[in-house]
Parts: C-alpha cells; sequence; structure tokens
C-alpha cells in the first residue's frame, strides 16, 4: 500500500528543516520499505505574493481524498504582516480537514535543557491535546468604531457539545492505549469554568459525563491557572492534559520550555482514522532564515509523530512504520545528550551537522 505524503515545506526555515526531515524518511523507506510516496506543494508566502492563492481550488478534496498525511514545515513572513495566507493555508487545512484533535508530546530528552531545578526527562513527560477546530480561533466577531476613542472589539468563542466529547474521549483513550513510562494512565481536563460559564461549564459537563467510560483512568479537572503553576511546579503530575484551543496554544508553549525550546517542539493535528498533518511548532524564524542553523530536532520528532499515525492506517506496514518512528526518537535523543547542538540549544552547530548526525544514528541503528 503506497502512503502518499503531502510535503508543504512554506516560509522562512520551513523549507530547510524540511529538506531534512524528508531525506531522513527517505533513508527510512529505503531501508524498511515503508511505501511512502512524496508530493511537494508550493504553498506559501511567494505564491502567494505572486497570485494571492494560498491553496489552489480543489486542493483541500484532493487531501483527502488521495493522501494519507501532510508533513508541514512553517508559515510567516515579513512582507505579509496580516498573515493572510498563513489563516487560508493553515487553518483552512486544520478547518477543512476537521483536524479536530491538536497533539504535542512534552517530554524533556536531556536534564541539561530543563529550566527546574531537578526535574528532567522522567518528570517532564506529558502530552498536551487542544480542540483544534472551535473556541476562539474560527475567527467569528467584530469592531465597531474602529480606530476611534469609542472602538469596540469582540471575539466569539464556540463550543460544542460534539468538538469537546471528541477531543475529550481521544484524549481518554489515549491516555488509556499510551501510560506513560512509570505506568501512568491519567487525564487531567483544564478549562475556567468559575469565570467562563458557558463554553466552560460546557466543557465541565461533557469531562464529568464522559470520564465514567474509563474507569482505568485517572480523571482529573484543574482551573487553567493552576494548571500553569502545576506543571512549572510540578511537571510529574501530569500524563495527558485536554484543553480548549485557546488555552492549549498556550500551555504547549509553556510545555515547549520546559524541554529545552521550541526548536525541539513537535506537534500532531488529526482527525483519527482519515487524515493528519504534521508540522514542527518553532514558525518560520524569518530571522535566521537561509543562514543554515535552523534547529532540525523539531522537524525530525515530527516525522516521527506522522509515521506513529501512519502505522494506524495500514496494518501490514505497521511494524516497520513504528521501528522507523523508534529510531528517530532514539537519534533525537542521543543527539540531544552527546551530539551536535544548534545555536539555540547552546551549541555552534549548523542544521546539516545536526541532520548528518541524526541520519547516521538511525543508519546504524537499522544495520544492527
Amino acid at each position: 500500500m503506497a502512503l502518499k505524503i503531502a510535503v508543504v515545506p512554506g516560509d522562512g526555515i520551513g523549507p530547510e528543516v524540511i529538506e531534512h526531515g524528508c531525506a531522513l524518511l527517505r533513508d527510512l523507506d529505503g531501508a524498511l520499505g515503508l511505501g511512502l510516496v512524496f508530493d511537494e506543494k508550493d504553498w506559501g508566502a511567494e505564491r502567494w505574493l505572486k497570485d494571492r492563492v494560498g491553496m489552489p481550488k480543489g486542493a483541500l478534496e484532493e487531501l483527502e481524498r488521495d493522501y494519507a498525511a501532510i508533513y508541514f514545515g512553517a508559515l510567516g513572513d515579513p512582507r505579509i504582516p496580516d498573515m493572510a495566507h498563513g489563516r487560508e493555508i493553515l487553518l483552512g487545512m486544520r478547518q477543512g480537514l476537521d483536524l479536530y484533535a491538536n497533539f504535542r508530546p512534552c517530554k524533556c530528552l536531556h536534564e541539561s535543557l530543563s529550566p527546574l531545578k531537578g526535574k528532567g526527562p522522567r518528570e517532564i513527560d506529558m502530552l498536551v491535546f487542544r480542540e483544534n477546530t472551535e473556541d476562539l480561533y474560527v475567527a467569528l466577531g467584530g469592531t465597531f468604531k474602529q480606530g476611534t476613542a469609542d472602538e469596540v472589539a469582540q471575539d466569539i468563542s464556540i463550543n460544542t457539545r460534539k468538538g469537546v466529547e471528541r477531543i475529550l474521549r481521544h484524549g481518554f483513550d489515549t491516555a488509556r492505549a499510551r501510560p506513560r513510562h512509570d505506568g501512568m494512565k491519567k487525564l487531567t481536563m483544564t478549562d475556567k469554568h468559575n469565570a467562563v460559564r458557558f463554553g466552560g461549564g460546557l466543557w465541565k459537563r461533557t469531562f464529568d459525563l464522559v470520564k465514567g467510560d474509563y474507569p482505568d483512568v485517572v480523571a482529573e479537572h484543574l482551573y487553567v491557572d493552576v494548571l500553569a503553576m502545576e506543571m512549572v511546579r510540578k511537571p510529574e503530575r501530569f500524563h495527558v492534559v485536554v484543553a480548549n484551543n485557546l488555552f492549549g496554544d498556550i500551555l504547549t508553549d509553556l510545555g515547549a520550555a520546559l524541554m529545552g525550546g521550541l526548536g525541539l517542539a513537535a506537534s500532531g493535528n488529526v482527525h483519527p482514522g482519515k487524515i493528519g498533518m504534521f508540522e514542527p511548532v518553532h514558525g518560520s524564524a524569518p530571522d535566521i532564515a537561509g543562514m543554515g542553523i535552523a534547529n532540525p530536532l523539531a522537524a525530525f520528532w515530527t516525522a516521527a509523530l506522522l509515521l506513529d499515525f501512519l502505522a494506524t492506517k495500514d496494518a501490514q506496514a505497521a511494524p516497520r512504520l513504528l521501528r522507523a518512528a523508534r529510531a528517530i526518537d532514539a537519534a533525537v535523543s542521543a543527539c540531544v545528550a552527546g551530539g551536535p547542538r544548534t545555536p539555540d540549544l547552546g551549541g555552534t552547530a549548523r542544521t546539516a551537522q545536526v541532520g548528518d548526525f541524526v541520519r547516521a544514528h538511525v543508519a546504524k541503528a537499522l544495520a544492527a
């Protein structure tokens, strides 16, 4: 079975890190016969500036029909300050493909990267799920008397029972199926229903209903301000965290700081059983684009998440896909522990040096 992957390098450092990620995936495909087929898309700032097209007409239908996954770089260009192309492409895919589950592993790979005294890989190991299609990110609202002293602005948060329940169930299913290294199976739902009564109340009521279907998973509720404090004070308290779109966006950047920075942060946006889009979290970083010093480790870790997802779509290839994903995980950990580091991690290595190290480590592991 061919597994077709749409590759969207995007802007800034996106093409630089995705180039190395694709090279690694091709190595793995050649070694293990994964059946990967790559198709690069030119969606990004250059095309937008040329013809004002983010994604061509029919692209969403084509992705859903013909592709198993999307490997995405980054969007953002100073020449497009309002990020119009980013909204059309990135938010367009999240909404148009109904990629309702955004997830980011927040796992510290080495003690030297942790900003927390006495907290390292065993303590900082959580998975944060964020509802990806609702809340304040649906772009409903407006302004009145804009630019005047009487200006009024409104953003509307949309939360549905269907949307809340399906992300909670996906989180519970994940906590049940993938216990933490210490055996923990726990889900923490966070909201602010004491202040945001209606949307938050829906989240709390739905959580109280759904948790009864998972008696083997410890279910916990925390207000989001308390959860943020506890992530810093006692990160080992958490396994799977589920939040709405806004809170999840903020908490996962906090999680990235706990693991060593955005240069290590990977993410997936999935509709289980359908298609998934996988992207490093760091953004386009135009200030270092073209300098050859971007950290590709997040793109590599993202590739591992992509392979894990593909394993759910092809039972025959699943053992090989999972072997490839774990080889990437091990190589990224080895690079952080004793390999070259780019400047964002305190080193002097270039992108290519890190890429070469990871590819060599994977090749050696597969040959063993």
